[in-house]
């Protein structure tokens, strides 16, 4: 059979890349690895079809040199260019390019990726598709007075967060009037400087509750299927350290009208590619409000298809190649559950990053544990990326069988030579109110797992004195 394109370029790295490469060489496709000189070595280097330098180790230089690519794909041949999740995969503007230069962008259009990246103009693409949005306006402010008078028609406390960006960049909590224009105006320097446009959306910060998103999937035939929940409220910083699938402690109910209403704002935009749509979840109040759509992969996307058995690289592959959606909804089923803990080179204290060489390696096994990574015995993290070094992804029968699973495998799993926050995962997974299910976003402010004089972690409480 012939394949669906005759080779794809990889314009990323770390695991996400050797994900991509292992789906694209079962498809029969031969692949690129682009990567920085830091990067000769890596894992995805050595597993692609053949490679190609683009420049030194800082990401703008390398990773983000939308010439460089350019040139390293022409150079090479490909048909199509593979993002992955980070660097370019949410640029419209590097979509195009591909495009004009007869090369497919392996994504959605650029012209989605625009509208959806624009949280102001995504809120107001769900609010004219019925979906709540949480109440605020659906612009984006640049000036801290006008701003501020929506705020106070809100009421306070706000959430400040930027409209191009995601990440938790700019995201400021402000809880009264008083401080108001000094931390708008950081936090949209901070957004400016990472995105390009520090204008801010000023919505009602709610103080309980839970992140959960809808994988979903379309393609150029007007064909939507989601494959069900996620919840990400494991987080620290605004940034997701586990990921389940489904969703725990929800009710039929509301899961059914949260994946209906991501169906509808991909219907809206007629999406085509693979992509998650996220809600928070207030738990006071037992209801759901869009917040973004991420038009790329996720990182969490293995559990995913540990659940549902489906590969979403090779789909994200095949709806670029012109196909259409391989699975009617009818066809995807939900069977047992799975977490993924994302394991981070990082001091456990302070969590700083912790790049050095790994002196020894030895990743879990066993039945429907599954281990993404790009690293190896003797290979040297690189300071110049973000942390992540591996992703545990484990699937059982129940959600109980799931984390008794994980602990197991969190116990197997040596990285020696470097920190990594594996036992910041073991207590969580061992704590009663995680165990229960349901936490919100604050459950690692609330316990503080990693307290010196935490020896209680384990019972969700912190000793008498």
């Amino acid at each position: 059979m012939k394949p669906l394109f005759k080779k794809v370029l990889i314009a990323n790295r770390g695991e996400i890349a050797v994900r991509i490469i292992r789906a694209c060489h079962e498809l029969g496709i031969p692949t690129v690895a682009a990567h920085s000189t830091a990067d000769t070595d890596a894992l995805h280097v050595k597993l692609a079809t053949e490679s190609v330098c683009i420049g030194p180790p800082l990401a703008r230089d390398s990773y983000l040199n939308i010439t460089a690519i350019m040139s390293a794909a022409v150079a090479t041949g490909v048909d199509a260019i593979h993002p992955g999740y980070g660097f370019l995969s949410e640029n419209h503007a590097f979509a195009e390019i591909c495009g004009s230069c007869g090369i497919t962008f392996i994504g959605p259009t650029s012209r989605a990726m625009r509208t959806m990246g624009d949280k102001a103009r995504a809120r107001r693409i769900a609010e004219k598709a019925g979906v709540k949005t949480i109440p605020g306006e659906s612009k984006g402010y640049l000036d801290p007075q006008k701003a501020l008078l929506m705020a106070e028609k809100i009421g306070f406390p706000v959430l400040l967060k930027a409209c191009a960006g995601g990440g938790g960049r700019g995201m400021k909590i402000v809880d009264g009037p008083d401080d108001f224009e000094t931390i708008f105006m950081t936090a949209s320097s901070e957004v400016e400087a990472a995105f390009g446009d520090g204008s801010l959306l000023v919505e009602k910060y709610l103080p309980k509750v839970r992140h959960v998103e809808v994988q979903i999937a379309g393609d150029r035939f007007h064909n939507f299927v989601h494959y069900g929940t996620r919840d990400c409220s494991i987080q620290r910083r605004y940034q997701k350290l586990i990921e389940e699938s489904p969703a725990p402690g929800l009710s039929e109910d509301i899961l059914n009208r949260i994946q209906e209403s991501a169906l509808l704002i991909a219907e809206s935009v007629k999406y085509t590619g693979v992509g998650t749509v996220e809600f928070l979840v207030d738990v006071m109040e037992n209801e759901f409000y869009f917040i973004e759509m991420n038009t790329r992969l996720q990182v969490e996307h293995p559990v995913t298809e540990m659940v549902t058995g489906t590969d979403l690289v090779k789909e994200q592959i095949r709806i670029a190649a012109g196909k259409e959606l391989s699975l009617e909804q009818d066809d995807i089923q939900i069977s047992g559950h799975a977490i993924e803990v994302r394991i981070n080179a990082e001091d456990t204290v302070s969590m700083r990053p912790s790049p050095g060489k790994i002196l020894g390696y030895h990743a879990p096994g066993g039945n429907g544990v599954r281990v993404d990574s790009a690293i190896y015995s003797e290979y040297t993290v690189q300071p110049y990326y973000d942390s992540l070094i591996s992703k545990l992804i484990v699937w059982d029968r129940d959600r109980a069988s799931c984390i008794r699973k994980m602990i197991v495998a969190l116990d197997e799993y040596i990285i020696e030579g470097i920190s990594t926050n594996i036992d910041l995962h073991r207590r969580i997974l061992q704590n009663p109110m995680f165990v229960q299910g349901g936490v919100t976003t604050k459950f690692l402010e609330e316990v503080k797992p990693l307290d010196s004089t935490d020896n209680a972690f384990e019972g969700g409480v912190k000793p008498q004195a």
